[in-house]
């Protein structure tokens, strides 16, 4: 029987990233059907076109698009391709991962399908950080990831009300534009775990951190979109955006016009 290693998924990688042990890839499937298999890591899979079928021991799930699974690494199972095209999201999530992360891996066992609509909520915005992959995408996606896992397995916790002093403190570090943030070093500055940070920063934000950022940096430029002598190009390096274009896709994607665009109107 055919075990697939780390990252290896029947079909054509369109783009795939690697970030702190998870693995996140997008796959054109492209066979009529796959041999019986499993994997070396548990991974999730989302179908974003196509109709697919998971088969194993236990039945057959037809899978349309918009489609939501889980599959554990001893999980036998194959795959057939039901139209024409089809395409999948996989993220891979290496089993060192979970020592790190503190969770209880015996909790995973087996196949899932996912229905409550809130973890699709969040595997949107994993799929959306995935897809930007800018300097705030890889934070983001590892305080998403974890998230993901809490909503899936029940693990999610009830906080105080009252914002912790270390939330001010990570605020700060963001309005003074501290670049290349990590989990790790975020850890550090602010004295509190990175497993805790995790959980506790989408719970007092209502967002993703990388949504935050990137709304500050939007409400940075705000003002000097108002004043002619700054061009977008110079607009965008002062906020912190790595080129024009990032700047202009990141105003859009917010306020759903370009920012030249928002200015003629502004002015």
């Amino acid at each position: 029987m055919k075990i697939l290693k780390k990252g290896s998924y029947y079909g054509i990688c369109k783009s795939e990233l690697d970030n702190f042990g998870v693995v996140f890839s997008e796959y054109g499937y492209h066979l009529p059907n796959t041999d019986v298999h499993y994997h070396e890591n548990p991974y999730f899979m989302y179908v974003l076109e196509g109709n697919v079928k998971d088969i194993n021991d236990k039945g057959t799930t037809l899978c349309p698009p918009g489609s939501f699974l889980f599959h554990n690494w001893q999980e036998t199972h194959m795959n057939t391709k039901e139209t024409l095209t089809a395409r999948g999201f996989h993220i891979e999530l290496d089993r060192n991962w979970y020592q790190k992360k503190k969770l209880d891996r015996n909790l995973w066992e087996g196949s899932k399908l996912m229905q409550d609509p809130r973890l699709h909520q969040v595997l949107a915005k994993i799929y959306y950080e995935f897809k930007c992959n800018d300097q705030h995408s890889s934070l983001a996606l590892d305080l998403l990831v974890l998230q993901l896992c809490d909503e899936v397995w029940g693990e999610k916790l009830a906080y105080p009300k009252t914002e912790p002093l270390w939330m001010e403190k990570l605020r700060q570090l963001i309005f003074d534009d501290v670049e290349d943030l990590t989990l790790t070093s975020l850890s550090k500055t602010l004295g509190v775990h990175p497993v805790h940070l995790s959980r506790s920063i989408p719970n007092y934000l209502n967002t993703t951190l990388g949504d935050f950022i990137r709304l500050h940096k939007i409400k940075k430029s705000l003002p000097l979109l108002a004043n002619k002598d700054y061009t977008l190009t110079q607009i965008a390096h002062h906020c912190g955006f790595s080129d024009h274009s990032h700047f202009t896709r990141t105003f859009k994607y917010y306020f759903n016009k370009t920012p030249k665009t928002f200015r003629q109107k502004f002015l």
